[in-house]
């Protein structure tokens, strides 16, 4: 009988001891934690009540001044103040690659009404569908219009257009405001002053070849016999050319080089 009860604890013990084991490095007891908060904190979602702060709200605004990654610096125009319109400019400069772009959201967004040529000539005009006509960003009443009264124009909307704040971004804005004053300034508008490169030369203007190097005209000019050098090169009047010590020998061949 002694036996049975040895036979029967020491299973039990067996038993308990292999069940305290840990298995599969998962803890069933993991004791008693001295701050919970910090352990598992509590998570509030947005727009619930949250006793951290005084106004009671979870979400949170901003802090003042904050831009979000990505975003340009905000624009400060309100709608109606056209004195700041005329004055509001911006510093952002486009490639030929986001000038094409500006062009291509143009035609999607603006062309419709005033006209893929700018003219004011557009479908919903020519159509019949408007009585008065949209602007004609090549007359001379449009063609200097301030940058800034154009950006106010696709933000807030002006007249019988709408606003564009929601398909364009601000930046989107500026690049289809420099098409439109690229093409104004083929049209005797203002210079250009949105491109990267050099500002584009005016119309009737004659332009400088530039697709070969500038390298002053020579011509062989026959020295006395008594002259130490055989012969010299003259430069065209304007144009510097390199001097050469006495008794150094320089002839100018048929193409303008050094022998």
């Amino acid at each position: 009988m002694n036996k049975i009860k040895i036979i029967i604890v020491t299973s039990l013990g067996i038993t308990i001891g292999l069940m305290s084991c840990d298995s599969g490095n998962m803890r069933r007891t993991p004791g008693h934690i001295y701050a919970p908060d910090m352990t598992y904190s509590r998570a509030y979602d947005a727009y619930t009540s949250n006793p951290n702060f005084a106004d009671s709200q979870t979400s949170r605004m901003p802090v003042s001044g904050t831009i979000a990654r990505g975003h340009m610096l905000p624009d400060h125009l309100k709608e109606g103040d056209t004195v700041a319109y005329k004055t509001f400019t911006t510093s952002l400069r486009f490639n030929a690659d986001e000038m094409k772009e500006g062009g291509r959201l143009f035609n999607i967004y603006c062309a419709i009404c005033h006209g893929p040529s700018l003219d004011g000539q557009g479908p919903l005009f020519t159509s019949g569908k408007f009585a008065s006509m949209p602007a004609n960003f090549k007359d001379a009443k449009y063609l200097h219009m301030p940058v800034g009264q154009m950006f106010a124009a696709a933000k807030y909307g002006k007249n019988m257009m709408g606003s564009y704040a929601s398909q364009l971004d601000e930046r989107q804005r500026w690049m289809v405001i420099a098409y439109i004053k690229q093409v104004q300034s083929q049209n005797g508008g203002d210079p250009f002053v949105f491109g990267e490169g050099p500002v584009a030369a005016p119309a009737g203007t004659a332009k400088t070849d530039t697709s070969k190097p500038l390298t002053p005209a020579v011509t062989s000019k026959a020295m006395p016999s008594s002259a130490p050098m055989a012969s010299v090169v003259t430069a065209k009047p304007g144009k510097k050319h390199a001097s050469h010590k006495p008794g150094d020998s320089m002839e100018a061949d048929s193409d303008g080089g050094k022998k």
